[in-house]
């Protein structure tokens, strides 16, 4: 197992991404952080520090306070507007553009791989730009940034809340199946900027290592993951993921 962030071991991950069949990546609230997009979980700034999550982010509480619930997301909405993707994002876009066969599984709501140029993201926890009626199912555009209470639903006139998915809610079907075929037929998993602890996302790199898959993380801190992983680089993603994207150019004598 390689730990740290030494050359070597960005060397010899770089030759097992570039001769992976399928890559699956994996990235959490870490890698938005470094766009200045406070995480959910870090100690003292992190979101929940100042928010009780059940009076924000779950079914009960858009149920007792939609208003609040709102006036937050929309608030949250403004903030990921104002983000630009980081160099961490432009790199799994490159290695996208590179024809590496990644599949990008993000925990994120922001949408900034999209923004960066990453095509066909399976977004595990929904997306903030958009809306869902948690009544028929029916998702539409985020609408009116200005907008002070949750628009109604066009289909059955319910109140329509942020599309991500709260807590007590599942995972959207289609995300997961997405995200677990990925995990079966991977032979690399990159766990990048994610604490591997929420549920289930936090079970696919026991899912990938099961086939057979190398484990990689890149994290500023150790995780429940780190331990397990086969490369394991200490860093922020958007100095560690770029020098990544650059060994794998210097492989490719075509790549721009």
């Amino acid at each position: 197992m390689g730990t740290g962030d030494s050359p070597g071991i960005l060397a010899e991950l770089t030759d097992t991404l570039a001769r992976a069949r399928r890559i699956l990546v994996l990235t959490g609230a870490g890698i938005s952080a470094e766009s200045g997009i406070p995480t959910f979980r870090e100690a003292g700034t992190g979101f929940w520090a100042q928010y009780n999550p059940l009076e924000l982010a779950t079914p009960e509480a858009f149920d007792r306070d939609p208003r609040l619930v709102w006036s937050w997301y929309q608030w949250r909405r403004g903030l990921i507007r104002a983000a630009d993707p980081n160099p961490g994002h432009q790199a799994l876009a490159a290695m996208q553009a590179l024809g590496l066969p990644v599949t990008l599984v993000t925990q994120n709501v922001d949408g900034l791989h999209q923004r960066a140029g990453f095509e066909g993201v399976v977004e595990f926890h929904g997306n903030i730009f958009r809306n869902r009626c948690r009544t028929c199912g029916n998702v539409g555009r985020a609408g009116d940034p200005a907008a002070e209470m949750p628009p109604r639903c066009p289909a059955c006139d319910s109140l329509m809340g942020p599309g991500v998915v709260w807590f007590g809610e599942a995972i959207p079907a289609d995300a997961l199946r997405a995200a677990d075929a990925a995990a079966d037929e991977c032979d690399v998993f990159l766990s990048v900027g994610t604490s591997a602890l929420v549920a289930p996302a936090s079970s696919l790199a026991d899912r990938a290592r099961a086939g057979g898959a190398a484990i990689a993380e890149i994290n500023p801190a150790s995780t429940d993951l780190t331990d397990r992983a086969d490369y394991a680089l200490a860093g922020p993603a958007g100095t560690l993921l770029p020098a990544l994207v650059s060994g794998l150019r210097s492989r490719d004598p075509g790549a721009g």
